[in-house]
């Protein structure tokens, strides 16, 4: 890879600079938010979990009775071929499948239309970036609305619906916090604009289930646990299960463990600043990254 970044699509079968890349006005996917997607990562050059990532992509898909015009082979392809034209080492890397233009736009049947499938590949993004992930974010749980019920829309699929999100997102900022964890519509923890939440207590890692996307990064946590000779369970979490926990953190591709040292300003039981435990599975989180963990290299997919 070289080391001139440029942020690079793949629509319609060609690449293109992701400054250029459009989606037709009367797509589905823009107009309804009838699409789905999943974010891989690439550190040092290698994707993380990329298998992981693709059969959930295509999972998602599924659910959402998607079918785009490529197969898991091809859009790992795709995916190593953004990164590597992307020009970085450490990259955010994107699968998307919209429903696609109507076969006309007076014919409103989702059936007619023609699915389609984008990549992206950019500078790796971070939720929480690493200054402060040192000292530890502040976490508000929202109070003003709650996560979609998975009846509605199911959190499994990982989609664009992201209102609920975002509305809790504004109410933490307004306060001033970092970042939003929302509830489910029966008031247990659920999960926040990108990422998943764990509480630890007594030396035991719990994360909501349930309302949530089951998120790589999560999965990554709960065998990091295992690794690290750690107990480690999904579980129906109240409110008040975080803000008495000893300590917490977040994760997501976008970040990977990110400790949280304050819950709507109060410090977490083991004090302040980021805890023992998360800071130990954030150092060995990406020491194992580093290291070939899950992974596989960029270089082996491209050609």
């Amino acid at each position: 890879m070289t080391t001139q970044s440029t942020p690079v699509c793949y629509q319609n079968g060609t690449y293109v600079p992701l400054a250029e890349a459009t989606v037709p006005l009367l797509d589905p996917g823009f107009t309804r938010g009838d699409s789905v997607y999943d974010t891989t990562s690439v550190w040092k050059g290698q994707f993380f979990r990329l298998d992981d990532h693709v059969d959930r992509f295509f999972e998602s898909c599924a659910k959402n009775r998607l079918a785009p015009p490529v197969t898991k082979d091809e859009a790992k392809h795709v995916l190593a071929e953004c990164a590597h034209r992307a020009g970085v080492e450490d990259a955010f890397v994107q699968a998307i499948s919209t429903r696609g233009p109507y076969a006309s736009p007076t014919n409103r049947d989702p059936r007619s239309c023609q699915n389609t499938f984008y990549a992206l590949a950019m500078p790796y993004i971070w939720i929480v970036r690493p200054e402060r992930q040192d000292v530890g974010i502040d976490l508000h749980i929202v109070t003003g609305n709650r996560r979609t019920p998975r009846e509605s829309i199911d959190p499994t699929m990982k989609n664009f619906n992201w209102l609920d999100l975002t509305k809790g997102w504004f109410e933490a900022l307004d306060r001033g916090s970092d970042n939003a964890v929302l509830c489910s519509p029966d008031g247990y923890l659920s999960e926040g604009p990108g990422f998943n939440m764990f509480v630890v207590k007594d030396g035991v890692l719990r994360t909501p289930r349930g309302n949530v996307l089951e998120g790589i990064t999560r999965r990554s946590a709960i065998e990091l646990a295992g690794l690290l000779g750690m107990s480690a369970e999904e579980a129906d979490l109240w409110p008040q299960e975080l803000t008495t926990a000893d300590e917490a953190f977040i994760c997501s591709t976008a970040g990977g463990i990110m400790p949280v040292a304050t819950v709507d300003g109060v410090p977490l039981g083991h004090g302040t600043g980021p805890g023992p435990v998360s800071t130990r599975f954030r150092t060995e989180y990406w020491a194992r990254r580093e290291a070939g963990w899950h992974g596989t290299p960029v270089a082996d997919l491209v050609g």
